[in-house]
């Protein structure tokens, strides 16, 4: 369930380094950090870019009270929403890059994901295999057999060299 997880910070901790990881994500366009945080960031993300599609002063005030840049509020009404205006969810992509040498932590890049990947998301992807190659049979020509070329007494003597060596080794 997002919001649950403490992170191991105090409430206002917590709160305050979230706030500010969403804004630095929307500000940017990906973060990097630990998987369990940027669960919690991803659920806050997506709920600022929701409240972002509704264009109203209500969901400019909401994005105020939690974002933490105006600059960055500014650029989440009038570029990140529009974008996902036809998408219902799903505005983020958090992908594992392997563990943090020092303590060993999972980590991730969080970030958002553009239109063209939401369109590629849509498309079933084509799955190879048998079921393709019987659907599309090979129809490929038969190759033609290559007529013998005619020696010429050129080929048919050896190379003078050849010649050299053969009486060198009588």
């Amino acid at each position: 369930m997002p919001g649950t997880r403490k992170l191991g910070r105090t409430t206002d901790h917590r709160k305050a380094m979230l706030r500010g990881m969403v804004t630095y994500l929307l500000e940017n366009g990906k973060v990097e950090t630990t998987v369990t945080r940027a669960k919690e960031v991803r659920a806050m993300a997506e709920k600022m870019i929701t409240v972002a599609k509704q264009n109203t002063l209500h969901a400019k005030r909401q994005a105020f009270a939690y974002i933490t840049k105006d600059e960055v509020v500014k650029k989440l009404f009038d570029e990140i929403a529009p974008r996902y205006a036809d998408v219902n969810g799903g505005y983020t992509r958090i992908i594992k890059t392997g563990t943090r040498r020092g303590d060993a932590a999972e980590m991730c890049i969080i970030e958002l994901v553009t239109k063209e990947d939401a369109e590629a998301a849509k498309k079933p992807a084509r799955r190879a295999g048998r079921r393709t190659a019987k659907a599309a049979p090979k129809t490929e020509p038969k190759a033609e057999p290559k007529a013998e070329e005619p020696k010429t007494e050129a080929a048919a003597e050896p190379a003078p060299e050849a010649k050299e060596e053969a009486t060198a080794a009588e």
